[in-house]
């Protein structure tokens, strides 16, 4: 079957120690997710019943139709810049159109089984532009954290940074305070973690943000609450709604859709990954990705923001005990439990804490250590990782990728071709031919011939002998149509200057390929041989019989 959720193979010895574990899990990441869903929502310029709707929904239909065991699905930190440069650009209409696309490509990338290709995505690019997100995070939340009095946040950061700097004397010593306080109760929250039992079952999130609600509404700060800026959040399921959609507005929104369909089957993909190590199980990749492109063209009609796979919600769900995807659809009914009993409650949040609450998980968000690391690898590496991640900043995620993945190819080409070499044959073990030195040559051809390869060929063709030539392909593993060409080429050659050409060793996919390509069709097949010696003596008994050179060709 193309289609099969993992949830189908899950409850084979099911019992209730393993039901009790996975309502539990999911009781606790739904905690972990309330927070983070609407952080994300808010930085991306939406509101904060978008995170959540889309962790209820999105969340519940990838656990259920999803390739991974214990992946938990939601509102993710690395679309906040995506999501917050659409809707300053484009609108929230067209953000729901660009996310119901995304949701299109995903199922069809998962369709075409192409979920392993994104393990194909160089490191390298991945640290560059998740360094760079966790950077623009932070600065997106400086408002927020200082309590700064700004209109609106600009999404370029050639804008945002002067207006940053004309806001800094309008800083609000409240908003400052909870937000350093909320900070730094999430530092000290984390190492209490490592020491006792009972804090690793409170995520940090959650107790800063509630102590933060606290001292807010008791104090009656004069900040900035979900209630101030959004009105609170509704106490109701989200309606469906359609969206507006116009071939105008779609074809502006293709290349933004394919990047949030790019990044989510990276995050989702990685994710999948990380919870099978912590489990011990695969996930199934083509299949994740067509539920997490089912939830992402479902979402948007309520009103929902991308989704995908998010790290550290799936190792608190696996480090809760969860076993099945029931663990991810309890969370998702934990978060409509709080939607119709506790909304009224969210109105008090002040945005300061939830800005702390990002700049955290920004900067956990980071690879840093790499940063520090890059005088150990070599240039290419180098470049490509800061590239990524300075153009991820300045310019567009979406340019840095694709300048990204540019770079990484013509590394790796270069790279491959310096290892495709051609040499000279010793002719040591056949004497009889020093009696025929300059009418057979015999070379041996390395590694791949393909179109950044090919140059090795020029010196052969540069240095044609008179009667034969011989080349042993024992060693090469790789031909492409530029291979086949190149090799066409110095065969066309040989013919004109009356010579023989002889191939050896011909094996696997230069065997196949050059028989599709008709190109041994064309020749003689007393010109093919199974290595180089057969090859030499081949040479020798074709240009001493006829005579002639031609008349072998």
């Amino acid at each position: 079957m193309f289609f099969q959720p993992k949830i189908l193979e899950c409850f084979q010895g099911y019992n209730q120690n393993r039901f009790i574990r996975d309502v539990f899990a999911g009781i606790t990441v739904g905690i972990v997710a309330l927070p983070l869903a609407m952080a994300f929502a808010i930085a991306s310029g939406l509101k904060p019943e978008a995170g959540i709707f889309t962790a209820i929904i999105a969340g519940s239909l990838i656990s259920l139709l999803g390739g991974s065991r214990v992946q938990i699905s939601g509102p993710a930190g690395a679309f906040i810049i995506i999501v917050f440069g659409i809707v300053d650009r484009f609108g929230v209409a067209n953000l729901l159109l660009a996310t119901a696309m995304s949701g299109v490509f995903l199922f069809l990338m998962g369709l075409f089984r192409l979920g392993t290709l994104v393990r194909f995505i160089p490191i390298a690019v991945i640290i560059g532009f998740t360094n760079g997100i966790a950077v623009l995070i932070g600065m997106t939340q400086v408002k927020d954290f200082f309590g700064l009095s700004m209109e609106k946040i600009p999404a370029s950061f050639f804008d945002l940074m002067p207006a940053l700097f004309h806001a800094a004397n309008t800083i609000n010593p409240a908003a400052l305070c909870v937000s350093l306080g909320s900070l730094a109760l999430l530092i000290a929250w984390k190492r209490l973690q490592a020491r006792s039992p009972f804090c690793t079952y409170l995520p940090g999130t959650v107790v800063a943000m509630g102590c933060a609600t606290l001292i807010t509404a008791i104090l009656n700060l004069p900040i900035e609450t979900i209630g101030s800026r959004f009105g609170g959040i509704p106490a109701s399921l989200p309606q469906f709604e359609w969206i507006p959609i116009t071939w105008s507005s779609a074809q502006f929104m293709v290349v933004p859709a394919l990047t949030l369909a790019v990044l989510g089957a990276i995050e989702s993909l990685v994710c999948a990954r990380i919870a099978d190590g912590l489990i011990h199980d695969r996930h199934k990749p083509n299949q994740e990705l067509m539920a997490q492109g089912c939830a992402n063209f479902i979402t948007p009609f309520f009103g929902g923001m991308p989704a995908t796979g998010t790290i550290a919600r799936t190792v608190t769900n696996v480090h809760s005990g969860a076993t099945t995807p029931l663990s991810g659809l309890v969370h998702s009914l934990t978060l409509l439990f709080f939607v119709l009993v506790a909304a009224p409650l969210a109105a008090n949040i002040p945005l300061a804490s939830l800005a702390a609450i990002l700049i955290y998980i920004a900067w956990n968000m980071g690879e840093w250590r790499k940063l520090a690391e890059l005088k150990q690898f070599k240039l290419p590496y180098r470049v490509t990782l800061l590239s990524v991640f300075i153009l991820t900043i300045v310019v567009d995620l979406t340019v840095a990728f694709q300048v990204g993945l540019i770079l990484a190819f013509i590394t790796f080409i270069y790279r491959i071709s310096n290892l495709s070499r051609c040499e000279p044959a010793s002719l040591g073990a056949y004497p009889e031919l020093y009696s025929h030195a300059g009418d057979i040559s015999a070379y041996r051809l390395y590694g791949a011939l393909f179109f950044g390869a090919v140059r090795i060929l020029d010196a052969i063709e540069n240095q044609l002998p008179n009667k034969a030539l011989v080349l042993d392909m024992k060693n090469v593993i790789y031909i492409d149509s530029s291979g086949i060409d190149a090799i066409a080429d110095l065969h066309r050659q040989c013919i004109s200057s009356g010579l023989v050409m002889i191939l050896c060793g011909l094996s696997h996919q230069p065997l196949e390929t050059l028989k599709r390509s008709g190109f041994l069709a064309r020749i003689n097949t007393e010109c093919i041989c199974e290595d180089l010696q057969a090859g030499i003596l081949a040479a020798l008994q074709q240009t001493t019989f006829s005579g002639n050179t031609k008349a072998t060709l």
